[in-house]
């Protein structure tokens, strides 16, 4: 173990007990790994012809505006609980992470050899609700839809505290409660198919249940431990 570095000193002492040391590192390359994923297959693929996976089922759901809200505050829904998740231990958020760029992995094989679209409805409210959908449409192709991202990531993000015995299980509820509700939003905004929504929880559930029952995280764990006894030393 290397003497604990400067960085490592100060990092533990005013950041530390939110973001371990150990999972910091980590924790941005997943983020970095999603966004590289997502935006770069959107820009490498611009042009390749896509199916529209829209079934009846699809077409009998209505848009409702107002569901943008959840859409969107889901973000901080996730940035909250992945680092809950990171505070529950090094072997956890290991795993946790394991399965999280694995799941990206094959979201990226999906988004090329299986590239989806579909047909949005034309936006005519100027309200508040009807505005943020219009910039969601504008910032978001209709690209990229199985599995939905946004499903996935919001079912992680139950799926890592589920059996915490940190945290409460009121939040374990809302979190549940939250997901689904993040799920049913991406359907009542038309941002995805019924098939994008189910994907996109069974990729979580599977990817996760790999990690969790075997040994395939601990290389990734290795890999960030060296990295962060490179930048902070001390104890990780």
């Amino acid at each position: 173990m290397k003497p604990e570095t400067q960085f490592g000193k100060w990092y533990r002492r005013h950041i530390g007990r939110v973001i371990p040391s150990y999972g910091v590192i980590s924790l941005v390359c997943c983020f970095i790994l999603n966004s590289a994923i997502y935006t770069g297959t959107q820009i490498l693929l611009a042009d390749v012809s896509r199916h529209d996976f829209t079934s009846d089922i699809d077409n009998m759901i209505p848009f409702v505006k107002e569901w943008i809200i959840i859409y969107i505050i889901c973000y901080i829904f996730w940035a909250v609980n992945y680092i809950l998740i990171v505070q529950e231990g090094k072997d956890v958020w290991f795993r946790f992470a394991a399965s999280d760029m694995l799941s990206r992995v094959i979201c990226l094989a999906f988004f090329i050899f299986l590239p989806t679209t579909n047909i949005r409805p034309e936006i005519i409210d100027s309200d508040f609700t009807g505005r943020l959908v219009q910039f969601i449409y504008a910032l978001d192709k209709p690209t990229n839809l199985f599995p939905s991202i946004h499903c996935l990531v919001s079912w992680f993000c139950f799926v890592g505290i589920r059996r915490s015995r940190r945290i409460p299980f009121w939040y374990k509820c809302f979190s549940c409660v939250f997901a689904l509700l993040v799920c049913a939003s991406t359907q009542f905004t038309k941002q995805h198919y019924l098939i994008d929504v189910f994907g996109g929880l069974f990729l979580a559930e599977i990817c996760y249940l790999l990690t969790t029952n075997t040994d395939i995280y601990k290389p990734i764990m290795r890999f960030f431990i060296r990295i962060n006894d490179k930048v902070f030393g001390g104890p990780v």
